[in-house]
């Protein structure tokens, strides 16, 4: 058992207790004061929990709060939590986070489901994995609802989705040996089993692995093709990127530059702005939170906006409509302001006036998903972005959170706007 008391009304005491107890089982006992832990009691098999209180006194100064911890907690690692941390990953057990419940409105920590299984054995033709780096995207939070889109959603107590980088720990496939580093889509867990063609071997020379998620993954795939193919920028031209600092608008931004272009961003806030122009060398950004936004946009594209990059939607596009030029390209990658809406969104119908500009103005907007779409091309954008990220032509940045565990708020976050470049969850060390 595990206990701390809190000191709280009866009717919060339990929820509190548990984050706190929670906190120090992952690592958060680094101080001099201790939660008092006793040796554990109880395992459930298979699936471990501590999701129930097993016991709720009086105490003086609160409530006395206890919960079942696994097994493999001894007294001696809950005295070293990092002994048990995401750095170093258990042979047998293998963690997941799962789809514990659909969300209403912006996800929340009782959505998902931390559990413990054992670790699968590959059948032929299989290879398990073990993970390194985990991708948060916000895709994944469409993944969660069951509303039709174009992929099915995920069921009730299945593991988060998400790309991987990890290492072969065993496989019964021929093309891959133990030891080898991979690209995948392991998700939300520890280990994870895939099929051989499921799978992209990864130079295991590799100084920085995690950029196979970021740069040259999924992310930088959708800038490369939703810029150049569906965008086409010209030499002279303006384009307008939003969420400028993040994983896909980053690098678009950039491609832009190389291809001679003004290029104006949007990002949230000050400090993401200054690394917007800086670092990446856009001509100007304007933060997305500015009471003064459709002014500032129109004041930085004087010549109105040729290729307008969408992953956002809300405000920013409101701002970015009266300002496309004809022939303008909207390529649409996401729509992040929108994912937690729960209704259509407050104001005046605009179905209207979008159309209307679409027409009058040529205007191209297309939607697109990127392996879908442009999957049989990934080889030439790896080549490609792979050369210019060798000799500095393109910049990078990433946020990078550490523990399995830690991966349910970095997304909450991630919907929020709280990263500052590719959010990427570090697992395990190889």
């Amino acid at each position: 058992m595990a206990g701390t008391v809190v000191d709280a009304t009866a009717e919060e005491a339990g929820n509190r207790g548990f984050r706190i107890l929670a906190g120090y089982i992952f690592g958060g006992n680094k101080g001099a004061s201790r939660s008092e832990m006793t040796a554990p009691v109880a395992q459930i098999p298979v699936r471990i929990a501590m999701t129930a209180r097993v016991a709720q006194s009086a105490a003086a100064g609160g409530y006395v709060i206890q919960f079942v911890i696994p097994r493999e907690w001894t007294q001696k690692t809950l005295d070293n939590p990092q002994e048990v941390s995401n750095m170093n990953q258990n042979h047998t057990v293998n963690r997941r986070i799962v789809l514990n419940s659909r969300p209403v409105g912006a996800p929340t920590a009782g959505n998902f489901r931390l559990e413990a299984c054992n670790v699968p054995v590959p059948a032929p033709g299989q290879v398990l994995t073990r993970t390194l780096y985990l991708s948060l995207d916000p895709y994944m939070r469409g993944r969660m609802s069951d509303a039709p889109s174009y992929t099915a959603p995920l069921a009730l107590g299945e593991v988060m989705v998400g790309g991987t980088v990890g290492i072969v720990a065993a496989s019964q496939h021929p093309d891959y040996q133990a030891g080898d580093l991979v690209l995948g889509y392991g998700g939300w867990q520890d280990y994870a089993l895939a099929k051989g063609a499921d799978l992209t071997r990864l130079d295991t020379r590799m100084r920085q692995p995690s950029l196979a998620l970021g740069v040259l993954g999924m992310p930088g795939f959708t800038a490369y093709m939703g810029l150049l193919d569906i965008g086409q920028p010209k030499a002279g031209e303006t384009v307008v990127v939003a969420a400028a600092s993040g994983a896909v608008g980053s690098v678009v931004g950039q491609l832009a530059r190389l291809k001679g272009c003004r290029v104006v961003g949007v990002a949230g806030g000050v400090d993401k702005c200054r690394f917007v122009v800086e670092e990446l060398g856009f001509d100007a950004c304007i933060d997305r939170r500015s009471a003064h936004l459709r002014e500032q946009l129109a004041a930085a594209c004087p010549k109105g906006i040729d290729v307008y990059f969408e992953n956002v939607g809300g405000a920013v596009f409101d701002a970015v409509l009266p300002l496309l030029n004809v022939s303008a390209r909207v390529p649409v990658c996401g729509l992040i302001a929108h994912y937690n809406d729960t209704g259509l969104p407050p104001g005046p119908d605009r179905l209207g006036l979008l159309t209307r500009t679409l027409l009058t103005r040529r205007i191209r907007m297309q939607g697109f998903i990127i392996f879908d779409d442009y999957g049989t091309r990934y080889g030439e954008f790896f080549s490609q972005m792979s050369t210019w990220l060798k000799v500095g032509k393109i910049k990078f940045r990433e946020d990078i959170v550490d523990g399995l565990e830690n991966a349910p708020q970095a997304f909450i976050g991630l919907l929020e706007g709280r990263n500052f470049g590719k959010l990427i969850i570090r697992v395990g060390s190889d």
